[in-house]
């Protein structure tokens, strides 16, 4: 195993689980999620990893999910924040419910700060001192899509999360940045191949890209030393309807 210890949330599948595999070629990687076989069979594919349930939502599980990590490696060097919810598409602002945005909230913001909360407690406290934060923010922390409101809402907060942390972690060595991810083929991105609603009210199927190109922009962060950071990237497929008018 590693001496290097990296955390992923939402590791059971798709840009967790792509990550956890490309991540564990340098460092003993903790999948954390809800799932329990989803995180055993990404544990499987990995090279060194370690299976943790936690639902990020929940204050005390995530206390007790990082708690095991420091008990079991001792300290923390990198967590990438990645555990992600979207309310559905086609439900208007005016008639979201209540129940629907605060899921969406708690688990895309409330969620990355309880992790963030955990990680800056062990990183400041260990030694060799610091470590490495990267948030996935996605491009609607840029620009939403129609019918989006809790999603990009909660990514925008990401972006604030991310500077907000960079900045409180620049004394103790704590590097934090954001990948912002564009269209990356998983499970929750099959619909694009058939049509997404566009800005201008049309749908129209969209171009994906490999997730393992995600995957290897997030170790490519994760690759710098401390003395280097990356604050924000993009990576997206080349065709999506991100630059330009709509």
């Amino acid at each position: 195993m590693s001496g290097r210890i990296a955390v992923i949330t939402g590791g059971g599948s798709g840009i967790g689980r792509a990550s956890a595999i490309a991540l564990s070629e340098d460092f003993t990687v903790a999948v954390m999620g809800r799932r329990p076989e989803a995180l055993q069979e990404t544990v499987r594919l990995c090279c060194a990893a370690h299976a943790i349930v936690c639902d990020v939502t929940n204050r005390e599980s995530v206390r007790d999910a990082f708690r095991q990590v420091e008990e079991r490696f001792g300290r923390l060097d990198l967590l990438f924040n990645n555990a992600g919810a979207g309310a559905p598409g086609t439900v208007r602002l005016e008639d979201l419910a209540f129940e629907q945005w605060q899921s969406v909230v708690d688990t895309n913001l409330s969620g990355a700060f309880f992790c963030m909360q955990e990680a800056f407690r062990i990183m400041k406290a260990q030694q060799p001192r610091g470590g490495r934060i990267i948030n996935n923010g996605s491009i609607s922390a840029h620009v939403p899509r129609p019918n989006s409101a809790p999603y990009t809402a909660t990514k925008h907060g990401m972006t604030g999360l991310t500077r907000a942390g960079a900045l409180d972690g620049r004394p103790h060595g704590i590097a934090v940045g954001q990948i912002d991810i564009g269209n990356a083929a998983t499970e929750m991105t099959e619909a694009m191949k058939t049509g997404m609603p566009q800005a201008n009210g049309a749908i129209a199927p969209e171009p994906t890209m490999d997730v393992a190109h995600a995957a290897a922009a997030v170790r490519f962060m994760a690759s710098l030393p401390l003395e280097a950071n990356v604050p924000f990237l993009t990576v997206m497929a080349t065709g999506m309807p991100f630059i330009g008018r709509g």
